[in-house]
């Protein structure tokens, strides 16, 4: 899989851009803050419909702008695929596939990227969030339909906290209601529990190896999920015959079934009933899991130093992108070093560049040439004052626009007369 063309329309700093790019090593190179960064999120939007700079779609919209336009021509699996996103300031996000009116989520189907960014430092030292996040986007990377499994259930958690505020002290104001929640939190619930469990499973030998093709050492990375449902049934007391004494192993966890896990879920809502009515607020789920992160059996998070901690957010992400590639009919996703490189000493800039090299495409950010590994045959753009440009090339103006298609409408067109569900 590889991106052939980039086409944005008030997208960030960009009124109109259009961004060529090939299968290889691709560097875009400019100063600090003339939106380098601003293309390979548009880029990287298109595999989770998200940014991992915000967590709204707002600041992607131009000011003064209704909404953002973003086209994207794809090589995919001996086919071309053009993939097209509406970002409105209000209303519903639309989206097409080959012209064609989808939801937008459909368009995580069609495509897959896994980007390196300076954030991910926050993966390994942040809050759990930060933790729940990637989990979450690694599963819509995986499994598409995760996008819309997650949404449901961010919606019952905010209409059950609703529920339980609004009857906080009191147990019999909430009962009656309570338990249609209940149904679907934990059914929304255990399948996101099941999925990060196979997830972690699964991440498992890719971490270790690339953790070892980085450091050119192993230091035992391991993943470990720290689960609220789990960790209130052992504070209670409750045993389940599907958890032997002490710690199961990620192989074990992701070999409960479903209906077990459920039951789980619901022994453990009992056993904070009370609780959540008093506080107004669900306790237990994934919204409030983590995932723990050791190097040689110890927390990274307070132990590992600097380099340790980038090498391991940097091993979660190649994990991450080994397993897409083992398991995607469609290609290799493709590989966003969003200057990350700044990050690194010069000997993991080159292990990270040849760990990253075997995909079908790769794109690179960064400010400073000096920065990159040499040793590739680059396909260079620059950056220079918010325009793109073929490296060393002098322009006295504004590029005229090309289209990625002949009939690609204007950059601030709509896609399609009728909504299309997010």
């Amino acid at each position: 899989m590889r991106v052939a063309h980039l086409s944005l329309g008030d997208f960030r700093n960009y009124r109109t851009a259009e961004l060529e790019l090939r299968a290889g090593a691709n560097l875009i190179l400019g100063p600090n803050g003339q939106g380098k960064t601003n293309l390979v999120e548009a880029i990287a939007y298109f595999a989770t419909l998200r940014s991992h700079r915000t967590s709204s779609d707002t600041p992607l919209i131009r000011a003064g702008a209704g909404a953002a336009i973003a086209r994207m021509k794809l090589e995919a699996a001996g086919r071309d695929v053009l993939l097209e996103l509406q970002i409105n300031r209000e209303g519903a996000n639309r989206a097409q596939v080959n012209r064609n009116t989808v939801r937008a989520r459909e368009v995580t189907r069609w495509f897959s990227a896994v980007a390196f960014v300076p954030e991910d430092l926050t993966i390994v030292r942040g809050e759990p969030s930060g933790r729940r996040r990637f989990l979450d986007d690694a599963l819509v990377s995986r499994h598409p339909i995760a996008a819309g499994v997650l949404g449901d259930y961010e919606r019952v958690v905010r209409q059950r906290n609703s529920l339980l505020k609004s009857g906080r002290g009191s147990a019999r104001t909430v009962e009656a209601t309570l338990g249609i929640w209940d149904d679907q939190l934990v059914e929304f619930g255990s399948q996101i529990m099941l999925a990060r469990r196979e997830l972690v499973r699964d991440l498992g030998d890719p971490l270790s190896a690339g953790y070892r093709a980085l450091v050119d050492g192993d230091h035992g990375p391991a993943l470990h999920l720290s689960e609220s449902v789990v960790d209130t049934l052992k504070e209670r007391g409750v045993s389940r015959e599907t958890r032997a004494e002490g710690s199961q192993s990620n192989v074990e966890l992701a070999d409960v079934s479903r209906e077990t896990l459920a039951q789980e879920f619901r022994d453990a809502l009992s056993a904070v009933r009370l609780k959540e009515i008093d506080r107004g607020v669900t306790l237990l789920g994934p919204h409030r899991d983590d995932l723990l992160l050791t190097l040689n059996d110890l927390p990274v998070k307070g132990y590992a130093s600097h380099g340790e901690s980038w090498s391991f957010a940097l091993s979660m992400k190649m994990a991450l992108a080994t397993l897409l590639r083992e398991e995607s009919p469609a290609g290799d996703p493709v590989i966003i070093l969003d200057d990350v490189f700044a990050e690194l000493d010069s000997g993991r800039r080159g292990r990270l560049m040849s760990a990253v090299s075997e995909f079908e495409q790769v794109i690179v950010t960064a400010a400073v040439e000096a920065d990159v590994p040499r040793e590739w045959d680059w396909n260079r753009v620059q950056i220079r004052a918010g325009e793109i440009l073929p490296a060393g090339e002098q322009t006295s103006g504004t590029p005229e626009p090309k289209s990625p298609a002949d009939t690609d409408p204007a950059p601030g067109e709509s896609l399609s007369t009728k909504d299309s569900e997010q």
